[in-house]
């Protein structure tokens, strides 16, 4: 059987729509976000430079 590597993912953040790379993404508590301001749940993100990024909205 051979495994699969995942090398893309929806932002661990509820609001965004964001697709990151794992390798590119910021980690927390084993998750991957979008950006910093994400990873730290921050209430005014006001989005990042993602397609689809439904923070601050």
């Amino acid at each position: 059987m051979t495994t699969a590597t995942m090398t893309q993912m929806k932002c661990a953040c509820p609001s965004c729509l964001c697709i990151v790379n794992v390798s590119d993404a910021v980690s927390k508590n084993g998750q991957y976000y979008c950006c910093d301001t994400c990873a730290n749940e921050q209430p005014n993100c006001g989005g990042c430079s993602y397609d689809g990024c439904g923070c601050g909205t």
